[in-house]
């Protein structure tokens, strides 16, 4: 039963996955189907986690969007993203940046310790 999830999760696996970190500021690039188009639709802010490993590992990004923080939760190797940019790298010291939700304006978008 495993060889047979293995293989299907085999098949699912995204080879070209760009090196990020947790407080990198990148760029994701999904693929969003409205009717019958399809068009790329970018979402950039910092990464504040990762979780899971292997096909089930997720990042989340947050920015602030109208004085207003958004978070969004990415699984990463969903065929939805086309691409992800690491517009900077960013020098986090600790695996999830929970602190920067209480942050307001210029603050949030700092990652430094």
């Amino acid at each position: 039963m495993n060889r047979i999830i293995d293989a299907i999760e085999k098949d699912q696996f995204k080879p070209e996955i760009t090196e990020f970190r947790v407080g990198d500021g990148v760029r994701v690039h999904t693929r969003v189907v409205e009717g019958d188009k399809e068009r790329i639709q970018i979402f950039a802010g910092i990464v504040i986690g990762r979780k899971g490993r292997g096909l089930n590992e997720t990042f989340t990004v947050r920015r602030i969007s109208y004085g207003e923080g958004v978070e969004r939760v990415f699984p990463l190797h969903s065929p939805r993203i086309a691409r992800i940019e690491v517009e900077k790298q960013g020098k986090a010291r600790r695996a999830k940046l929970n602190y920067l939700r209480t942050r307001k304006g210029k603050e949030a978008t700092a990652v430094r310790e």
